[in-house]
């Protein structure tokens, strides 16, 4: 199995947009800028529309940006198109936590499935 590194983002809109605005924006326009980090080896979005329990509201989508490794995901960080992904989020109020780490795949249907019973 290969390692991933990855940049998981889960975001709330700006309280004066809707939901289906925030989701458009993400995946529209603002993708237009992000997908060009460098090093960036694969990117999905979760636009939620549901939350398990009342203590997980509030929450609109969740995105994670996928490197080689921590070197390639700093790199990317520190590069002029992060500041351009950066600049594009400008003052738009909504609310994130963004956190970093090595993904471990825990389960694959596929695997699971070529495995001899």
């Amino acid at each position: 199995m290969t390692a991933v590194y990855s940049l998981v983002v889960l975001a709330a809109r700006p309280p004066d947009w809707s939901h289906d605005r925030f989701i458009a924006w993400w995946r529209g326009e603002h993708a237009e800028v992000t997908r060009a980090l460098p090093g960036l080896r694969s990117w999905r979005h979760l636009a939620v529309d549901a939350a398990l329990e009342p203590r997980s509201e509030g929450w609109d989508g969740m995105s994670v940006l996928s490197f080689a490794t921590a070197d390639d995901l700093t790199s990317a960080l520190a590069s002029p198109q992060w500041a351009a992904a950066v600049a594009h989020v400008g003052a738009m109020r909504g609310r994130r936590i963004a956190v970093m780490g090595e993904e471990a795949e825990l389960f694959s249907a596929t695997a699971a499935e070529s495995q001899p019973t």
